[in-house]
């Protein structure tokens, strides 16, 4: 079940989120990280609160946000399934691990099961190049994936 809060409210959480963090060196990165930590994705109303606090257009924040792969302007699922889409994975059957995860949740990349249980991203990049293909779910790391892998996975996606 997804918990729904009001525009004024993200407003209010933003502005305090920003607060905390423009003081720091670099404070960009930061506070998209802890804004995506509270909503689940950093709020449209967000990227004007930081460009007036960290004196920057609107428009170089958005550009940060979308170079970043990792930053989400929608809320995504309860667990993150990352698959790793780089030359290494897809050498060694990343691509037919891709399909089969899409297949599995009836889901595309960049998409949220209906149930909000799981989003699935690609990622370019996992480090594990010697251990491809590889995945990643909320943040733990998996190498040689394989079908019984995935499989795995599932499993403590349902649980």
């Amino acid at each position: 079940m997804t918990i729904r809060i009001t525009a004024d409210e993200i407003t209010r959480r933003s502005r305090d989120i920003v607060h905390d963090q423009k003081h720091i060196e670099g404070p960009m990165l930061p506070i998209l990280h802890a804004l995506q930590a509270e909503f689940g994705y950093v709020p449209d109303i967000a990227k004007q609160i930081i460009a007036d606090e960290l004196n920057l257009s609107r428009a170089e924040v958005h550009g940060v946000i979308t170079f970043y792969p990792d930053f989400r302007d929608h809320q995504g699922g309860r667990h993150v399934l990352k698959i790793c889409r780089a030359e290494a994975c897809q050498s060694m059957g990343g691509d037919d691990l891709a399909d089969k995860a899409r297949r599995l949740l009836g889901v595309d990349f960049h998409q949220t099961t209906p149930d909000d249980s799981v989003t699935l991203e690609p990622v370019y990049c996992l480090g594990l190049c010697a251990c491809a293909p590889a995945a990643m779910l909320d943040g733990e790391v998996y190498g040689r994936v394989d079908e019984h892998c995935l499989s795995d996975i599932f499993e403590r996606l349902s649980r």
